[in-house]
């Protein structure tokens, strides 16, 4: 399986974790041009990509299975696995695409059943082997994300020290971590789903569910 180290936070101020992220892909902050019309919170064309996701989680005896579904009508299956902490963790991870989603979330949905689903919002910056996500999800606000992509050789402790340098970088304290997924804080505020699945944060060394 593939890995990442991964790491989740609530966002305080949205424009200045956007700021920070323009500036260390040294790109400005206000495009060239602008003027004073440029609207708060967006980026220049080119310097952030903007995703438009729906993930139906489907329940399984272990980890984590959901279907995402983008803009452009294709999907892509992926089931995961990581420990439900706060804080930069290892995420392991296969990945499979789909040009039916609607088909095979019709057959996933019957087999196996659905857990809830997350619509969001998501700008992805790529520093260097890191993906950052800034994601506006739809009933809970706004969120930072951090994928490290591992190379074979690296090992999690050193996607950790990645994770824990762009932390400081963006401003993230660590109050602001949080642990679970998306689907976990929807399910406990009664939202989306059965929630009687809620996660609850455990030891970093422990293996839980993710989203």
């Amino acid at each position: 399986m593939r890995r990442n180290v991964e790491v989740k936070a609530r966002l305080r101020a949205r424009e200045e974790a956007l700021g920070a992220a323009l500036r260390l892909q040294g790109l400005p902050q206000v495009c060239p041009g602008a003027g004073q019309g440029n609207a708060e919170g967006q980026v220049c064309p080119g310097a952030g990509q903007v995703l438009l996701q729906t993930d139906t989680f489907f329940r399984v005896p272990r980890g984590r299975l959901k279907l995402r579904r983008t803009q452009d009508g294709r999907g892509e299956l992926i089931f995961y696995e990581r420990p439900d902490s706060a804080g930069p963790k290892l995420s392991s991870f296969s990945i499979t695409p789909t040009a039916d989603p609607e088909g095979l979330q019709a057959v996933l949905s019957q087999s196996l059943g659905v857990l809830g689903t997350v619509r969001k919002e998501r700008l992805l910056f790529l520093l260097g082997q890191t993906r950052l996500h800034l994601d506006r999800v739809q009933g809970l606000g706004d969120f930072l994300e951090l994928e490290v992509v591992l190379r074979p050789e690296q090992s999690v402790q050193d996607g950790q020290r990645l994770a824990q340098e762009l932390l400081r970088e963006l401003g993230i304290e660590e109050q602001d971590l949080i642990c679970g997924a998306y689907l976990d804080l929807l399910l406990a505020q009664g939202q989306d789903g059965d929630n009687g699945d809620t996660a609850q944060c455990h030891p970093s060394d422990g293996q839980g569910q993710q989203g």
